[in-house]
């Protein structure tokens, strides 16, 4: 069974196997550290949100957290039902408490549990707090009781993100949408926005099921293949997926065929520079497209890029007037509304682009790769070994590399992993080719991602960077 000191903190908080590292013991130790950064670094009297999601445990262990941070003395509101991790870091901010737990593991596996911590500001936790947090592991305070208030966080989440998007329009638009919560905590949300305002669609996955049968709550294939049958079956102009906390978005356009996070974002980024004409500069992850760099030249828009992760593009949310950041994984977030990544909102924006539009999905993404080129995007995980890992990331910063396959490596890029620029063909105006190594840095895990001018140049970019990976080819 995993102790306190070998709990650690990733990019977004701590995650475990339920029943192995994830156990009540350990919530508590999880709780008891942030109960300790509360009240040494924070304001306690403010309080502390604590939300869950739809996983086995969630619910019993956001009880167990409320009760520990409670019996520190720090006042809780505890969400009365299964909630969107947007939606608590939303209450974190408008009630100003001094953070927010939430007890999930996003979009992993069913045997995966977690807990997330928000800071005050309503985003991910920087880095110096996680530390902080982690540092207190072993940490238990003890003070005079403090109250648990079970409240509706839902109902203003609703509100708000329904005054960012043209409902009305949406509706008079008369297009069908199929929405896939997948089982997550999502569940119901985007379905009651869309039933009040006379808005068609049909959901599915909208059942509570901690087993997520059949699939990982993660909106990418083959993840949402059952959405994809939907939006065919009943003839949708679009599918809108969430992941397990509500705060990733993936889509299905109107043939069926997958939309990824890349075309989201850019399909998002036009809309806002050519329709809304908010300000703000835009921030990318390292892993994300360059179509965003093409799309923010042409409206003389500054393109931040920064490590892969949420909190990054949230720091800078806090730094400067950000219009959009947007990472790989389907997190997309705006300045304007809050330094965090939401699902269920950029449902509502893509519904509206498409009623402003008046075309569907599909045909926006197919606008833009004929306006900024052909852009195809893909990823492969591979479960290796530590020692395999290890000497890939290292044949791949050495300056003995020099070729993937027969492609030669025009430069590189150590942001965040190792990137390789290749001299691949364009195909026009087309993305020009890279492919990134990146480690997991809690687990044997390396991910390669690419991005090329043709779907078929991108599997083969992959392929040799798998094969580079496992031979040293």
């Amino acid at each position: 069974m995993t102790t306190d000191r070998t709990i650690k903190f990733g990019t977004d908080g701590w995650r475990g196997i339920i029943a192995d590292d994830f156990v009540f013991a350990n919530v508590r130790l999880v709780a008891g550290a942030i109960a300790s950064y509360v009240l040494k670094h924070e304001n306690p009297k403010s309080g502390v949100i604590v939300g869950y999601d739809t996983r086995f445990a969630s619910q019993r262990a956001a009880r167990l957290v409320a009760e520990v941070l409670a019996g520190a003395g720090i006042p809780v509101t505890l969400a009365n039902d299964y909630t969107p991790t947007p939606a608590i870091s939303l209450a974190t901010r408008d009630l100003g408490t001094a953070g927010g737990v939430v007890v999930t593991s996003s979009h992993n596996p069913f045997n995966w549990n977690g807990v997330k911590f928000k800071a005050k500001f309503g985003g991910s936790a920087p880095p110096s707090i996680m530390k902080i947090i982690e540092q207190e592991l072993g940490s238990m305070p003890n003070g005079r009781s403090a109250a648990i208030k079970e409240t509706d966080l839902k109902s203003a989440y609703r509100a708000a993100i329904c005054g960012f998007a043209d409902l009305d329009l949406i509706a008079k638009a008369n297009f069908k949408f199929a929405i896939d919560s997948m089982y997550g905590s999502g569940r119901g949300v985007l379905a009651q926005i869309f039933s009040e305002h006379g808005i068609r669609h049909v959901a599915i996955r909208q059942e509570l099921n901690p087993l997520f049968p059949g699939i990982n709550p993660e909106p990418i294939e083959p993840h949402i293949a059952e959405l994809q049958k939907t939006v065919l079956k009943e003839s949708c102009h679009a599918g809108l997926a969430t992941d397990g906390d509500a705060d990733r978005i993936g889509a299905v356009a109107e043939d069926g065929s997958f939309v990824d996070s890349h075309k989201i974002f850019c399909v998002l980024l036009q809309w806002l520079l050519e329709r809304k004409k908010w300000p703000g500069e835009v921030v990318r992850a390292f892993n994300t497209t360059r179509m965003v760099d093409r799309i923010a030249a042409r409206y003389g828009r500054k393109v931040n890029e920064c490590p892969i992760g949420f909190k990054y593009i949230a720091d800078l949310m806090m730094e400067r007037d950000i219009l959009i950041g947007g990472e790989e994984s389907g997190g997309i977030g705006y300045s304007r509304f809050l330094p965090e990544r939401d699902g269920v909102l950029n449902s509502l924006l893509l519904a509206n682009v498409m009623a402003e539009e008046g075309k569907p999905l599909g045909q926006l993404v197919a606008d833009l790769q004929r306006e900024y080129g052909p852009h195809y995007y893909g990823r492969r995980d591979l479960h290796i070994s530590e020692e395999v890992k290890q000497s890939a990331i290292q044949r791949a910063r050495s300056e003995g590399t020099q070729r993937i396959g027969h492609y030669k490596i025009l430069k590189k890029e150590n942001l965040d992993g190792v990137k390789f620029f290749l001299d691949a063909p364009t195909h026009g105006n087309g993305a020009d080719a890279w492919i990134l190594f990146r480690a997991s840095g809690t687990e044997p895990l390396l991910r390669v991602y690419a991005e090329a001018a043709s779907q078929e140049l991108v599997e083969e970019v992959l392929a040799k960077g798998e094969e580079f990976v496992k031979n040293g080819a």
